[in-house]
């Protein structure tokens, strides 16, 4: 069975409550922090253009034409206008090159210290590293403005004087080493070292606020770019619009009402984001459910993450979607010790959001007290709210198909913070061969075969986890005699494959954070290095080796290292190392890395180690590791097989301790969970 994506109502097209203004030359609207004026890429759909003109087909405008003249970066909130009509575009076109539109921002800044109330920063912006800027100051930059009101009245007439003699080619006003960018600030609100500037820039730079601020030791709060303090978003609104209306020459203003973050920050008190009840809960709920519009509506993905914790303004807490279903995760804490988000709060908000029936998982801070991750007080085998699903059901990810148990113990299938780089396995796989380490259920292995991979090979130490993984794969139609599964120990495995002079051109590893044998233990932050090296040590020339750990205490530049030091001892010639995102639905924690670190490494000259056969030389089949090694279906684990501390698993189920359970997303980190 596969269900539809439901709650269609948590993601329209456009919200009528974001339109400020509309009439048949103009329509303005509050774009929220988060949401881009421009599709960044051309298949992304989760923009404000795209959507707004979804909403006005909707309505019955076939053409939805929209005129764009302003543009506003993705996390900055305010006021947006756009023509309706081309007849309307001379008139405001002549207004914003002419720089007669007044704009008025507010931003939070920290330290503000004894400067002057009001001032005016004027800087030649230049580009920097990373796709920032940086600004060189001009003379009389920062200086105070005591005839404010007299000045402001005409703001921006003296610099367009100057853009006139300094504006070339193309109408771009440059200066001598970068581009003139002139702002008036005047502080509205302090408290203590926190405050609140009014900004009104008489030129519209890349960032222009932002690196202008910065320069000055005022970096916007929430703007990391720019060494801002950590806030859960950005903390610059555009505040209000006036130009003149392109069909009556009148004066229009348009204003947008300052976020309730920015009084939050502003009060410096700590928020309990439950304490407001289910309400509240489900406002932030369908706040963080907007953020996902991309993923819900692209039509090919009816499972991923709603809400992801801290990073969406609800520690301790992950709510998933699984077509009609919802899947709640509650971290850290048992019901009524602190720090525990209140249950029934949770549980009533997450069903409030239309779901067909809501599933609890309850993660203990300290996994070693889950003796059966079965149990009702952890798992409870049916929904809590509403109605149950089906035992097993099949869900879509960008088209393909994966079979999932909501109710069989913590984890359900399928790890959903891999979604992206599943699809990029499938864009690598064709005519390759493809070998996939912890498989868990096959997830990186069907991407493969979707991809047009010739050959794969998915290992894992589950006998429930092998023979789910070969489900997903006989689902979609794979070869068998091509794509094999194997139920082993990952170490041995890759140490005889190496000795059999196996090669892949791709290999992906993502194990668990810590795992236990009758013989070892592994712990991804001291043994994830020799388990790069073995990997390493089977990458064909050209080959590719995707890495993945979401152990909190391995830093992206250690898991970095680690990797170029497993490459060196394998003798691989690593010739790009690059960091891959995680996917948008699963947001960091404000000041805090992702919590899945992957990393795609690709080699050119073929290894230098002795035991691997001599270029040229034919593959070892897939499956069978060396010589007389028992075949990949073969019976019971080997002895030294790795399981985790968790129970063992029930007939036909992976063994859920082997691996990670849903990332836990609150300020609390659980290691190894997923």
């Amino acid at each position: 069975m596969t269900p539809p994506l439901s709650l269609s109502e948590l993601f329209p097209d456009f919200h009528p409550e974001w339109i400020l203004a509309e009439d048949a030359d103009l329509i303005v609207v509050d774009k929220p922090a988060g949401l881009s004026t421009h599709a960044p890429e051309a298949d992304r759909i989760d923009d404000v253009v795209t959507r707004l003109r979804a909403f006005l087909r909707g309505r019955g405008d076939a053409e939805a034409y929209l005129g764009i003249h302003q543009r506003l970066d993705r996390d900055t909130s305010g006021v947006l206008l756009f023509t309706r009509r081309r007849e309307a575009n001379a008139a405001v076109a002549r207004q914003f090159e002419g720089r007669t539109v007044q704009k008025t921002y507010v931003a939070a800044v920290s330290g503000f210290g004894d400067r002057a109330p009001r001032g005016t920063l004027r800087h030649r912006l230049v580009p920097a590293p990373g796709g920032a800027m940086r600004a060189i100051a001009e003379a009389g930059a920062g200086r105070e403005d005591r005839g404010a009101g007299r000045e402001d009245r005409g703001a921006g007439r003296e610099d367009r004087g100057a853009g006139r003699k300094d504006r070339g080619a193309g109408g771009q006003e440059k200066a001598a080493g970068g581009v003139l960018a002139n702002t008036r600030y005047r502080l509205l609100e302090r408290r203590g070292d926190r405050a609140l500037l009014e900004l009104r820039p008489e030129t519209g730079r890349t960032h222009q606020l932002r690196v202008q601020l910065a320069a000055i030791g005022l970096p916007i709060t929430g703007d990391p770019l720019y060494g801002g303090a950590e806030a859960p978003r950005l903390l610059l609104h555009a505040a209000e619009l006036r130009l003149e209306h392109p069909a009556t020459g009148a004066a229009a203003t348009f204003r947008s009402q300052l976020p309730a973050a920015f009084e939050a920050w502003l009060a410096a008190s700590a928020v309990d984001p439950y304490a407001g009840g289910v309400a509240v809960v489900e406002r932030a709920m369908r706040e963080a459910a907007e953020r996902r519009y991309g993923v819900a509506r692209a039509g090919d993905t009816t499972a991923f993450r709603l809400v992801h914790g801290a990073g969406d303004g609800l520690p301790f807490v992950s709510v998933d979607l699984y077509g009609e279903h919802l899947v709640v995760s509650l971290f850290g804490a048992g019901e009524g010790e602190p720090g525990a988000p209140p249950r029934d709060v949770v549980l009533d908000a997450a069903h409030r959001l239309g779901a067909r029936g809501v599933y609890l998982k309850v993660r203990p801070k300290h996994a070693s007290v889950i003796v059966d991750a079965r149990r009702e007080e952890f798992a409870p085998r049916h929904a809590v709210r509403g109605e149950s699903a089906p035992e097993e059901l099949t869900v879509l990810e960008h088209g393909l198909p994966f079979k999932v148990r909501l109710g069989d113990g913590l984890s359900t299938g399928i790890f959903l913070d891999q979604r992206e780089n599943r699809r990029r396995v499938r864009e690598l796989a064709r005519g390759a061969r493809v070998l996939n380490l912890f498989a868990y259920t096959g997830g990186f292995s069907v991407a493969a075969v979707a991809g047009g991979a010739r050959e794969s090979v998915t290992v894992d130490v589950s006998r429930g986890a092998v023979a789910w993984a070969r489900e997903n794969l006989d689902a979609i139609g794979a070869d068998a005699a091509a794509h094999v599964v194997v139920e082993a120990d990952v170490f041995p495995w890759l140490k005889t494959a190496a000795q059999a002079g196996q090669r892949f051109d791709l290999i992906v590893i993502d194990p668990p954070s810590f795992a236990t044998t009758k013989k070892s233990r592994f712990s991804a932050a001291s043994d994830f290095g020799a388990l790069a090296a073995l990997a390493f040590r089977l990458l064909a020339p050209g080959g590719r080796l995707l890495a993945c750990t979401n152990h909190r205490g391995i830093v992206r530049a250690k898991f970095r290292r680690h990797l170029h030091e497993a490459a060196r001892e394998a003798g691989c010639d690593v010739v790009q190392m690059k960091d891959l995102p995680d996917p948008i639905d699963f947001p960091s924690e404000p000041g805090m890395e992702p919590h899945l670190k992957s990393v795609l490494a690709s080699v050119g000259a073929p290894p230098a180690k002795a035991g691997l056969p001599a270029k040229g030389a034919p593959p070892a089949k897939a499956g069978l590791p060396a010589k007389g090694a028992p075949p990949a279906k073969a019976g019971p684990p080997a002895k030294a097989a790795l399981r985790a501390k968790a129970a063992p698993p029930a007939k036909g189920a992976p063994a859920r301790g082997a691996r990670r359970g849903p990332a836990a997303p609150g300020r609390a980190p659980r290691r190894g969970a997923r």
